[in-house]
């Protein structure tokens, strides 16, 4: 079974993802880490990311092992590594060069320890859309902007990191432009997906609605 989890940043899916693979015993595949290595990487290397032919040879070179270090980096899920790999992900070049490292996954799946797991949960801005236009349940799970924006300020808060909630919502609401209005896979959802507001609910009342639905259509 492939379900994909679609959505803008601190929607929830993250969450949701993990609660699901842990449920159905499937792998999980955050696709919004490759783009956060190659963006890491770049701002590593002092590379401009904005250059789109630099992107393109760092995604290239990129590999699952140099992915799982970068994700070690105390800088991978900051507000720095999100921004990086917003716009790095709006590259034509980096989407392909990473593209089919996604979709081979979908067909040979593992765990983390590198068994083979009987499906994958991905979780992504173009898995139902791009990565996975095949897949058994589509779900793209969304909230307002500044709901999102409050609970990733939560999250810095929480971690101890210096933030500033009026930045973290222009931040958001940026990084919302440039996903949902570049060229190449822009942020929407699947045709097929089912659309869930997590704006008023808790991570519980999300994984009770999604679940009840899975069950509903599972094959």
């Amino acid at each position: 079974m492939i379900i994909t989890i679609d959505g803008p940043a601190a929607a929830g899916k993250g969450t949701l993802a993990a609660t699901l693979a842990e449920k159905y015993r499937l792998a999980y595949f955050d696709t919004g880490m490759v783009y956060r290595a190659v963006g890491l990487e770049m701002v590593l290397q002092e590379l401009d990311v904005h250059d789109q032919d630099s992107a393109a040879r760092i995604a290239s070179e990129m590999t699952f092992v140099k992915m799982m270090e970068l994700s070690r980096h105390p800088d991978f899920r900051t507000d720095i590594g999100g921004q990086a790999a917003s716009i790095v992900s709006a590259h034509p070049a980096v989407r392909s060069a990473l593209l089919k490292m996604q979709q081979d996954f979908s067909h040979n799946p593992t765990f983390a320890d590198g068994t083979p797991a009987n499906g994958a949960v991905y979780d992504g801005r173009d898995t139902g859309t791009v990565v996975c236009p095949d897949a058994d349940i589509k779900f793209f799970i969304t909230a307002g902007p500044e709901v999102r924006a409050k609970r990733r300020y939560d999250e810095f808060v929480q971690k101890g990191v210096a933030a500033d909630f009026e930045k973290v919502l222009a931040d958001m609401i940026a990084r919302d432009k440039r996903d949902s209005e570049r060229a190449t896979a822009p942020l929407k959802p699947a045709d097929d997906a089912v659309i869930l507001d997590t704006s008023a609910l808790t991570a519980d009342q999300v994984a009770e609605q999604t679940v009840a639905y899975i069950e509903a259509h599972r094959h």
